[in-house]
Formats: C-alpha cells, structure tokens, sequence
C-alpha cells in the first residue's frame, strides 16, 4: 500500500527479575514512524515523486464493472461523502482519496469545489505517501470522469508529522532510560545481598531477611 498509515507493534521479551512497572513499560506499543527522516529531499530526488509531481492525465476508477452513467452518478455521491478512487494513466498508481479530514464530516469547498468551473470539479486532498506528506490538486470533468492532476509536497503538514515524530522518539528514549536504570538498581540490589550473603554465612543472612518485605517486591506494587 501505498498510501502510509501508522503502524504499531507491541513487544515484551523475558527479562528476569523485573517487576510489575517495567513490565508496563515494556508492553507500552511502539509506533513507527508515520514518515522519512527528510520528507523533502526525498520528494525532490525520489523518481517515483518526480513522475507524480508533473501534472497528467488522471481518471475515476470506482464501480468499474458499472454502466458510464451509473458511474457519474456514483462519482459525485463520493465526493459529496469526501472520497474518491482516481488513478495516475501514465503510472498506473492508484489513490482511495480522502477529501475530508475528518470521515464522519461533508468536504468544504477547498477541497471539493463543483462551482470554481462549469461540468468539471476541482479536488484536493492531503495525505502521506511513502513516508511523504503530499497535497493533491486536480479536476476531473464530471460527464467523462476524467481530468488533470498532479503531487506536491506539502511543507505545512511535514512540519507537523517532524514535530510528532521528534516527540514519539523522546518518548520511546526516556521509557529507554528510565527502564534501564530499574534493570540496574535491581542488579545492584541483587549484587549487595550475594555480598552480605558470603559475609554472614547463608543461614545467618536468611534469619536476617526472613521477616523484612522484600524491596523489590514492594516497589513494584
């Protein structure tokens, strides 16, 4: 797929000795990130981006295996609802458009303008692809159910998805952290009892913690 979404996985590995809190840490998900460390370079370098970014003929490809004028029909109910399939001809891309930002609200007319030029709608549509934060911008003919279009890079929403990505891997740095230094207090913990252990002999130092809480075990309550 194309079209990049956000993709989290949760992984707990076994690690002895650890207790309820690190292993909270541990199962908290882990989110890839949603786009490439240099959006822009990647764009301007990137042939595939190069190829989109050029205006081309585009085309409705909903209901295929329906009549033309069902089609028309279909095409305009889709964007009213905010969505749309159109496809690239020159590169055979396909693209599920989502006109609206948010699914369970109409498109304003910035992104779905029937009214700018008579028997044709102009769209755009903002979306991360391939790790990219793009904008759209075409016009399909409303009769013929094709048009013009064509990628760019969108600087506005690639500040934002960097600003997000920044604090999500501060994040995942501090839990880092913040766990590592549990795993140390616990093994300094463990390494004082072995010593006060060979001091006082095995029986002496079991009569001596046989009634005392174990730290650990409370900290982690």
């Amino acid at each position: 797929d194309r079209m990049n979404g956000q993709l989290s996985s949760t992984v707990v590995p076994f690690v002895s000795g650890i207790g309820r809190r690190e292993e909270a840490i541990l199962a908290m998900p882990y989110i890839m990130p949603r786009v490439v460390p240099d959006q822009k370079a990647k764009f301007e370098n990137d042939e595939f981006f190069r190829k989109l970014g050029r205006e081309c003929e585009i085309k409705y490809t909903g209901f295929r295996d329906r009549s033309h004028e069902e089609r028309v029909v279909r095409f305009q109910a889709d964007l009213r609802e905010g969505h749309a399939e159109i496809a690239f001809v020159a590169t055979g891309t396909n693209l599920a458009l989502q006109f609206s930002p948010s699914a369970d609200k109409a498109p304003s007319k910035e992104y779905v303008d029937f009214e700018k030029e008579p028997g044709k709608v102009h769209l755009q549509a903002r979306f991360i692809l391939n790790g990219v934060c793009v904008r759209w911008k075409g016009w399909i003919d409303l009769q013929r159910l094709d048009g013009i279009g064509s990628i760019e890079f969108d600087e506005e929403k690639a500040k934002i998805e960097e600003q997000q990505m920044k604090e999500a891997m501060e994040q995942a740095t501090r839990r880092q952290r913040e766990f590592e230094e549990r795993q140390q207090a616990h093994r300094d913990q463990m390494e004082r009892r072995a010593e006060e252990e060979a001091e006082v002999g095995p029986s002496a130092f079991m009569r001596r913690h046989l009634h005392q809480p174990s730290p650990s075990a409370s900290s982690s309550d």
